[in-house]
């Protein structure tokens, strides 16, 4: 299993130099690839084409970009625009978000979903592989040609975890990217709906992309319950509380790996042997060596991978 980093805890900052040279020491560490979630007013896929320069050829995703809120025809331009920065080195990661956020927030109707995403994807992947699109649907059109700024097409993944969405991700994207799910719930539902679809298809074994928050310390049950506290939120909505109701985990502090070097690896062996391709780092400490141990401790296994 390979080991990258969720780069997305800093955006607590909106610092974007920060950002850049969180994924500048990634890639120095040998880390997979570097991830940032699109939130708040910092723009992922801007700071990932700035990040390009000093990030040799570790790949760079997104995890994940919201649909609701962006065309899929502006959306195609920066990603694509951000593949052509890059070299070609960008997963765009893509996610219907959740029902408060949409219904509140943008003023949406959270509706369909599952349709949704099918319009989405029907429109924004022509785009990203040809730089054209002729399709009409129920909740997206597009109607499109335009030169494209990259020669190659950018990954992408979906955040996939209930059934219907993983079908979708599995028949057309490259695979799922996860938050909040760990290796019960990938054992019996994501690895298997996902690689039985993706085989349906005719299509490669689909990457299985496993985020949590994840600290190397000797304080384990403090750090839980901070993390506990500072993500609350995440216990409340639908789609995570289904994963961590499977995994048996009462709240995120529950969910997230956290404990000594050997407990940590024995967390991350388990994630893997449920069907984990990769596994993003959401790095949490409660102090600079907390942090060095959790990145020295990735380092190793993902040297391994």
């Amino acid at each position: 299993m390979k080991i990258s980093i969720n780069g997305s805890s800093e955006l607590i900052h909106a610092d974007v130099p920060r950002l850049v040279a969180h994924a500048t020491k990634a890639a120095s560490d040998g880390m997979a690839g570097w991830w940032l979630a699109q939130v708040g007013l910092v723009d992922a896929l801007t700071v990932l084409a700035l990040a390009g320069d000093g990030t040799g050829d570790m790949e760079l995703g997104t995890a994940v970009n919201a649909t609701f809120p962006i065309h899929p025809t502006a959306l195609a331009g920066k990603a694509l625009t951000t593949q052509g920065a890059i070299g070609g080195r960008l997963t765009l990661g893509l996610g219907v978000n959740h029902a408060p956020v949409v219904d509140h927030t943008w003023g949406m109707p959270f509706e369909k979903p599952i349709r949704h995403m099918r319009d989405y994807l029907s429109c924004l992947q022509p785009l990203l592989e040809t730089g054209a699109a002729d399709y009409a649907g129920e909740d997206f059109t597009a109607r499109f040609e335009g030169v494209r700024p990259a020669s190659t097409t950018p990954g992408l993944v979906l955040a996939a975890m209930g059934p219907q969405m993983l079908k979708v991700a599995g028949a057309r994207t490259d695979g799922t990217i996860l938050w909040m799910t760990g290796e019960k719930a990938i054992s019996s539902q994501i690895a298997p709906i996902l690689t039985e679809s993706a085989a349906a298809a005719g299509k490669p074994a689909p990457r299985v992309i496993c985020s949590l928050p994840i600290a190397v310390t000797d304080d384990e049950g403090g750090m839980r319950d901070f993390v506990g506290q500072i993500l609350a939120g995440y216990g409340d909505l639908p789609s995570y509380r289904a994963m961590m109701d499977i995994d048996g985990n009462a709240g995120p502090g529950d969910a997230m790996i956290c404990g000594d070097e050997e407990s940590v690896r024995q967390q991350l062996e388990a994630i893997a042997a449920a069907g984990a391709t990769e596994f993003a780092a959401a790095e949490i400490g409660g102090s600079s060596e907390d942090f060095a141990r959790t990145r020295a401790l990735l380092r190793e296994i993902n040297a391994a991978a």
